[in-house]
């Protein structure tokens, strides 16, 4: 299987249930499980450790038992509390659960875990349905209050696999142990952050089983990174120069505004855009001109400017809205821009200017066959889009960006620590390689010059916004603490040289 792919928790289940109908017990899945999660606490805990490990009602139980019986088998000293009688158990978690011979005694009220070096949570897994309560929430309270380290079992309890809220309360692990693929509650917020360093097991499903899987997951769905779009990432041949390389047109805004402008046509350039263009009203010509040197400058006051700006096909990719304004005069930009047929990245005034107005938004892409990207953060999107079916109340943040792809006729790109990238066709990634470093002005500025840049060189939409995501999050990691946006660029040389490394 493609290893950016994720399974939804339907998925999941019809992997196990396909391996299983060819041929692989329920019960020999549950015990390469139960390996897998004792191998992770062998790791975490110090020999012969004490471990206490607490048990769900359900086949997240049933890992739980295994990994208890190879970790006493290992010379650990280990307990399990179950949530629930042991005779009730059916299945494959009852026979986990008759196998163990180990001190055992039904969860009631929580106790003091500081004697333990380690707690494992086998309470419930990715596919729970109801919020908890009662001694489940409980157990899972008293170990969020406590110092001893927890390694959750396929999810952290009370994580919902699908969309990564937390129903009513959760875990908060130490590490995550899942199994053949990660599912979107693993990248999605506050999801993400409940999980801890994750880790995924491959439990022999077979490769039949995981394509009914993916089969039933619907839209391709894909955890952000090289692997799902490096073969579409430009390389250079030694007949490339700058004019093969695409030419991106970056508006700026007025005098005094400028500096977001600037910050998006520095990261085109930079992420390998042959020729870069700011386009700035005649008033603050000059004070562009101070700070511009290898990027172009030409004037341009209003739509008609930018109109006759693209009568020049060479200019093939065009971003609007940082710093720009908001209004009519910056719809009347973007809709020029939009007819006009190029790739387009929408930003900040841009998709502000457009509030509660996503259909003319979508029409004048449709119209003019721009291969567009808008980029918004949670405030803005809920602007664009606000009466739409992409704001209804208690929808998840992957189906909202999808809804708004679908809406927009266009890539959208949802910022956040778990940004999402949708494509009208419903495919989407959840991008986990970023950093808090990143929330600081003018980050976004960036990574809409960025996207351009790469839509310049010939890139599709989905896969530049992903690939520009994926690369701005790179680059933060690099740098950490004292980032700010003037520095993203120039970690551009340093982050591609990383990349290509890793593409060869």
């Amino acid at each position: 299987m493609d290893g950016a792919r994720l399974l939804t928790v339907e998925a999941m289940a019809r992997v196990d249930a396909a391996a299983i109908a060819g041929g692989t017990p329920g019960i020999e899945l549950m015990r390469r499980a139960g390996a897998a999660v004792a191998e992770r606490a062998r790791a975490m805990a110090p020999p012969g450790g004490r471990i206490l490990v607490l048990c769900g009602p359900g086949n997240n139980g049933g890992d739980g038992f295994v990994a208890a019986g190879r970790l006493a088998e290992a010379g650990y000293a280990v307990e399990i509390r179950l949530l629930g009688m042991r005779a009730r158990l059916s299945g494959d978690a009852g026979l986990a659960a008759a196998a163990w011979a180990g001190p055992l005694a039904e969860a009631g009220e929580p106790e003091d875990f500081g004697g333990f070096d380690l707690v494992v949570d086998a309470l419930f897994g990715a596919g729970l349905s109801r919020d908890l309560d009662g001694t489940a929430r409980t157990w899972v309270d008293v170990m969020n209050c406590s110092d001893c380290p927890v390694l959750a079992v396929d999810v952290p309890s009370g994580i919902d696999g699908t969309t990564g809220a937390v129903r009513g309360i959760a875990v908060r692990a130490t590490e995550t142990v899942t199994f053949v693929a990660y599912k979107p509650g693993h990248l999605l917020q506050p999801g993400r952050a409940h999980c801890g360093d994750l880790h995924c097991a491959d439990i022999g499903a077979g490769g039949a089983a995981l394509a009914a899987g993916l089969a039933a997951c619907g839209p391709p769905l894909y955890r952000n990174g090289p692997d799902l779009w490096g073969k579409a990432f430009p390389r250079l041949g030694a007949d490339s120069h700058k004019y093969t390389r695409g030419h991106a047109l970056v508006l700026s805004g007025p005098a005094h505004r400028t500096g977001a402008a600037r910050l998006a046509a520095r990261g085109a350039l930079r992420i390998g855009a042959g020729l870069v263009t700011v386009a700035s009203p005649a008033a603050a010509l000059p004070e562009n001109a101070a700070h511009l040197t290898a990027i172009m400058l030409r004037p341009c006051d209003d739509a008609d400017d930018l109109d006759d700006l693209l009568v020049d096909e060479r200019l093939n990719a065009v971003l609007l809205g940082p710093g720009l304004g908001t209004g009519a005069a910056t719809r009347d930009l973007a809709a020029v821009a939009a007819m006009a047929g190029r790739a387009l990245v929408l930003d900040a005034d841009a998709l502000t200017s457009f509030k509660g107005q996503a259909k003319a938004l979508a029409d004048h892409i449709a119209d003019g066959g721009a291969r567009a990207v808008l980029t918004p953060h949670a405030g803005e999107f809920a602007r664009l889009f606000e009466g739409t079916a992409a704001a209804e109340e208690g929808l998840g943040k992957l189906e909202r960006a999808r809804r708004a792809a679908s809406l927009a006729g266009a890539v959208v790109v949802l910022k956040g620590a778990d940004t999402v990238i949708a494509a009208p066709d419903a495919r989407a990634a959840i991008n986990d390689h970023g950093t808090p470093y990143l929330g600081t002005a003018g980050s976004g500025d960036v990574l809409g010059g960025l996207i351009a840049g790469l839509l310049a060189q010939g890139m599709e939409p989905f896969e530049a916004a992903a690939a520009a995501v994926w690369l701005h999050g790179d680059a933060g990691r690099r740098h950490g603490p004292g980032l700010i946006a003037e520095d993203l660029p120039e970690l551009m040389p340093a982050v591609l040289a990383g990349l290509i490394e890793r593409l060869r």
